[in-house]
């Protein structure tokens, strides 16, 4: 029999009050008696705004998805909302993905909201996450919420906050919520709707949304060049289905070849395993239907339509997959052509990235004259630097984990307009007797061959997050001084907001906010970074690794090298 911690059994215990429904206590009740270890799991703590917002498994309890916590924080926005805007009538935009509960809940944020004097605009149905960031600025919203968990496992679900400029929380903002939160008890919650203040809205946000895609995803292919490109396009059963095609069909491509088993919309991701295009079995029923109609490019998307995968034929005309840098890479080198050939370049633009992403891109910017900005991880700090920096003009942006934002009207990254982009690179570099990957390696030989490995060690539970808390305590106290035969010169751990020369030992402030991240650089160019996932139950190592590839035919034996050094660092750390 397990024993239940008493001071987990008092926070149970509180949801088995009138504040509750009669479903939730005896769901409570019942495994209390039948699974003691889950209702622990459920109640020792409280769900967390990490990277991505809040993201859990669906159930009764406070560290699970349901009603309660969602409506909880819900109706701590709204009291926020109130103190932020005391002359004005609040207003926020609410969107969800294809997940099990999500419309339901949905419409619970929307009661909450509403029964707080906040008018509210409804999707009628799954919309992608891109789109309700566009949509926040586009309704001039106060705020904007999407209820998704990207691609977690199907019982998970999840809840993102926007803010007025299209972007997600930050700080000052993000603090404030959550302490307003944190000082509610559930029974201030306001599940009384009033329906008067709930509008539903749809195609008319979708035509806008969808054309501001072609505008900002559209580089100059032909349409005799968009002719002769074949697409397969897969939604891996998520919401990017309302709007890629469409998108792909306005901009003129014809082509497009979808993944009809993976077409609905559904919670189950029936097909999967997971529903992540970073997985290369996410893709597997989308490669084959490419080889079947001879595709030139393959891309899907997950769940909430803001991360794509993307496939090219290689040099020896099979497909490859290529990894969230080597996409981010190309994407921002053909919108740097384009921003050069119409002379918008004057040294007042900036492209953006991430602390784990690859350095080549800083290598990309300053090539072009332009200035390259490296934040903490999640697009929310891309899109603060939009906000931060008005006299720059932002041109795009991206992370290792296969996300991009074109330009600036939308504030998250955003796999409609990617996708759209990346099929304008496949269909300009085909008609110009290139490929989209043949010019990533002219990539590769301008600016130095760049190539990194990430693992990822899954640890689930309220043991696996105290092995990933002393993971990262481990770390941080024992500094490696040599990493596979190569000198640490520099060390960074952003939790303590220091950055260490490891030979002379002096030490500068990082000034950015902490994040729980540590970052080793060695003397050969090699780069290894250590992060918890803000999302999801993992432990994350980045490995950056590069050499000069001297001509196009060494591509091969150069990756294979730079492939075998990455997993010597990876050995030598014991993580695989």
């Amino acid at each position: 029999m397990i024993h239940i911690d008493p001071k987990i059994l008092d926070r149970i215990n509180a949801w088995l009050t009138p504040s509750f429904d009669e479903d939730t206590q005896a769901t409570i009740k019942d495994s209390i008696a039948n699974n003691p270890k889950d209702i622990q799991e459920s109640f020792y703590k409280d769900l967390e705004f990490g990277t991505g917002g809040m993201r859990g498994i669906m159930g009764v309890g406070t560290n699970r998805i349901n009603k309660y916590t969602l409506g909880k924080s819900t109706q701590g926005l709204s009291n926020y909302l109130h103190k932020q805007f005391p002359n004005e009538t609040p207003k926020a935009v609410i969107a969800y993905d294809c997940r099990h509960n999500s419309k339901t809940l949905a419409k619970v944020v929307a009661d909450v909201f509403s029964a707080n004097g906040i008018e509210v605009f409804l999707f009628e149905d799954l919309r992608a996450t891109p789109e309700l960031s566009f949509a926040v600025k586009h309704l001039n919203c106060h705020c904007g919420i999407v209820l998704t968990a990207s691609h977690n496992p199907p019982e998970y679900n999840g809840y993102k906050v926007y803010w007025q400029d299209g972007g997600q929380l930050v700080p000052p903002h993000d603090g404030a919520v959550i302490s307003l939160i944190n000082d509610l008890d559930y029974a201030n919650i306001k599940f009384e709707a009033n329906n008067d203040l709930i509008t539903y809205i749809g195609k008319d946000v979708d035509d806008v949304f969808i054309d501001a895609s072609v505008k900002n995803g559209s580089v100059g292919a032909t349409q005799n060049a968009k002719d002769d490109l074949t697409i397969v396009f897969t939604s891996l059963h998520g919401t990017s289905i309302t709007a890629v095609p469409e998108t792909l069909k306005r901009a003129g491509y014809k082509n497009v070849h979808i993944v009809a088993e993976q077409e609905k919309p559904d919670g189950g991701f029936p097909t999967v395993k997971s529903p992540n295009p970073e997985e290369p079995a996410a893709l597997k029923m989308a490669l084959e239907l490419a080889d079947k109609v001879n595709a030139d490019i393959v891309i899907g998307t997950d769940p909430d339509c803001d991360r794509l995968g993307v496939a090219v034929r290689n040099n020896d005309g099979e497909l490859q997959l290529l990894n969230g840098n080597q996409t981010m890479l190309m994407m921002t080198d053909f919108l740097l052509k384009q921003w050069k050939a119409e002379g918008k370049i004057k040294g007042k633009e900036f492209i953006a990235s991430t602390i784990v992403s690859t350095p080549m891109l800083t290598k990309l910017a300053e090539s072009y004259g332009v200035e390259s900005k490296i934040v903490l991880t999640g697009f929310k700090w891309i899109a603060k630097l939009i906000k931060d920096f008005p006299e720059l003009d932002f041109i795009g942006g991206g992370e290792e984990s296969f996300g991009y934002m074109v330009g600036d009207f939308v504030r998250d990254k955003d796999a409609v307009t990617s996708t759209l982009l990346a099929c304008e690179i496949a269909a300009i570099s085909k008609a110009n007797g290139s490929s989209f990957f043949n010019e990533l390696i002219k990539l590769y030989t301008e600016h130095g061959f760049y190539k990194e490995k990430l693992v990822s060690l899954t640890k689930k539970g309220i043991e696996g997050a105290e092995e990933i808390k002393q993971m990262m305590t481990d770390a941080r106290n024992n500094t490696l001084k040599v990493i596979n035969g190569s000198k640490v010169v520099k060390f960074e751990d952003y939790d303590l907001s220091i950055s260490k020369n490891m030979i002379s030992g002096e030490e500068i402030t990082i000034d950015v906010p902490k994040s729980n991240v540590l970052i080793y650089y060695t003397e050969d160019g090699s780069q290894v970074a250590l992060r918890p996932s803000g999302t999801e139950p993992k432990i994350k190592f980045y490995v950056s690794v590069n050499t000069k590839l001297a001509a196009i035919e060494k591509f091969k034996s150069t990756e294979a090298a730079l492939d075998t050094k990455a997993e010597d660092i990876l050995k030598s750390m014991n993580l695989i």
